[in-house]
């Protein structure tokens, strides 16, 4: 059984409840355990039904549950925020975090409508979905945090492929609309997105076997290392937490200053 070891006022998330969707492995797996140890009870939603159920376990079976959550399914989003009321009596955080990459193709005539269609079913509509029914539990509580895993490819071009650039352009969208929308019953709605972190998402894109060295993609922006998923996770419990309560409709950007270069001039040592 897990147990926080942070005393009661280190905890920046004692008392609240949260939903994470792609919560049974990589940043969610991360952001996950970090929420726990900070005191939240959490809901798990994942489509890894075994993969989630062993995290669950190894943090607390009084203070974290696990769901089976397709977020392209409005059923099972609903069904995890429900759980989360029924469980634990009421919703503070949602972190839409479930998403894929599709296909690492860049020539547009290459792209398939269908991976093109099944990148923007889980990473955007699997978002709003998320959004929607988190929202419809904490408007009676005038109160939430709601954030959007997007990423480093919501605010340029060229670095990602077209679905997977496109979606992550509307999370922006999404955030931004709701911000504006939700705002009036105290409820606040921001992104946070990463360059590229070593999971095994990534691996699986790269083609990486066990052993191979991930690729550098940082460029000359490195910040002391590579970029890891509990550096995410640090950035979603900073927007989760009191201690950003008046931060809202902010896209907090987690990527060494990458995207704050024109690459294209980064030829100095």
């Amino acid at each position: 059984m897990g147990i926080s070891l942070l005393p009661v006022a280190a905890r920046r998330l004692e008392g609240k409840v949260a939903v994470i969707t792609g919560a049974a492995r990589g940043i969610g797996e991360s952001t996950a355990k970090l929420f726990f140890k900070h005191g939240a009870k959490v809901v798990l939603a994942d489509i890894l039904d075994d993969v989630g159920h062993s995290l669950s376990r190894h943090l607390c079976s009084s203070s974290s549950s696990f769901v089976h959550c397709d977020v392209t399914k409005e059923k099972d989003i609903e069904n995890a925020v429900n759980t989360a009321i029924s469980k634990y009596g009421k919703l503070d955080i949602m972190l839409n975090n479930a998403g894929i990459s599709g296909t690492l193709k860049f020539n547009i005539l290459e792209n398939e409508l269908s991976d093109f269609q099944k990148v923007l079913n889980v990473n955007l509509l699997g978002a709003f979905l998320g959004t929607k029914h988190a929202a419809k539990a904490m408007i009676p509580a005038r109160q939430g945090s709601i954030i959007i895993m997007a990423s480093g490819c919501s605010i340029i071009g060229g670095i990602g492929p077209y679905a997977y650039t496109s979606s992550k352009h509307g999370l922006l969208g999404l955030m931004k609309n709701a911000t504006v929308d939700l705002g009036r019953y105290g409820i606040r709605v921001n992104c946070v997105s990463p360059h590229v972190v070593p999971s095994q998402m990534t691996r699986d894109l790269f083609k990486l076997e066990d052993g191979d060295e991930f690729p550098n993609v940082y460029s000359h922006f490195k910040c002391g290392d590579i970029l890891r998923p509990e550096d995410i996770a640090e950035a979603a419990l900073y927007l989760a937490s009191d201690a950003s309560r008046f931060v809202s409709g902010h896209n907090l950007i987690v990527d060494g200053g990458f995207t704050s270069a024109n690459q294209g001039l980064c030829s100095y040592e």
